[in-house]
């Protein structure tokens, strides 16, 4: 299968993490009169994952580390169940860079899906991702270009590298450098230079972090199910399609079966 690098993307004029190599976005008219998706971003390393089941980093012969055995496990699982020719890009959040996380849903996010140098519409991304269990970044603005309603979007540095801006609608991998922006907080880089060569720090997961993982075919964890629903109840054995919605419903149906209908109304 064809291996495709992402593309890089430029800063916004008003980035303040623009290096003198990266790329700067001067000319915003790309944006105009179009409706935009604002999402955080998010401090992992870039990674693609195929329709074969296969992934790499952002470079294309990167080999093997320890902060990518779930994401690998993960493409593994997905084997199968994209379209031929689709790819899903996204940020593999396992390890600690230069940002902690203790609430993700995931350790690994999606924000796009191509299919050869197509890139999806946003809402396209969105429900083809969480019908397989991978969560998608936190929209922060969503509608026609608002440059200052975006640039007057809150970061907070310490716990946030910064926000993406992209076109809602689809577009051709030519058109990525005006489809595409970002904001990046003051010295993300040199905070992050380093973590590859340092030990793996995990970034924490939230409860619910337990249905992403129904959702994407993992084996239901009884416990971390318990956290998420403030009880403890027993995992019925079940016949379970391989991910997706169906999946999770069947299995939070099975841990109320036997309750009587009368006990179930106060809680839901």
């Amino acid at each position: 299968m064809h291996r495709t690098k992402y593309p890089r993307t430029s800063h916004l004029p008003w980035s303040p993490g623009f290096e003198p190599d990266d790329l700067h976005l001067a000319d915003l008219s790309g944006f105009v009169d179009r409706e935009v998706v604002v999402t955080e971003k998010l401090d992992g390393e870039n990674t693609t994952i195929y329709a074969d089941g296969t992934c790499h980093a952002r470079s294309l012969d990167s080999g093997a580390h320890p902060s990518r055995t779930r994401v690998k496990a993960l493409a593994a699982r997905l084997l199968g169940a994209l379209p031929e020719g689709t790819r899903i890009c996204g940020e593999n959040v396992y390890a600690r860079h230069s940002l902690a996380y203790d609430d993700l849903l995931g350790h690994f996010y999606g924000f796009s899906v191509w299919t050869g140098d197509r890139c999806w519409s946003w809402d396209a991304t969105v429900e083809l991702l969480h019908g397989l269990g991978i969560p998608t970044p936190r929209v922060r603005f969503r509608g026609p270009f608002d440059r200052r309603a975006i640039r007057g979007l809150k970061v907070h540095a310490h716990r946030e590298e910064g926000y993406v801006v992209r076109w809602a609608d689809g577009f051709d991998r030519d058109a990525f450098p005006r489809a595409v922006a970002k904001w990046v907080r003051p010295s993300h880089v040199q905070t992050d230079v380093h973590w590859m060569s340092q030990p793996v720090v995990p970034n924490g997961l939230a409860p619910a972090s337990a249905l992403w993982d129904v959702r994407s075919g993992v084996e239901p964890d009884e416990a971390g199910l318990d956290a998420v629903f403030g009880d403890t109840r027993p995992l019925l054995p079940v016949e379970l399609p391989a991910r997706g919605e169906t999946r999770l419903a069947l299995v939070v149906a099975g841990r109320y079966a036997a309750d009587p209908r009368g006990t179930l109304l106060p809680t839901l």
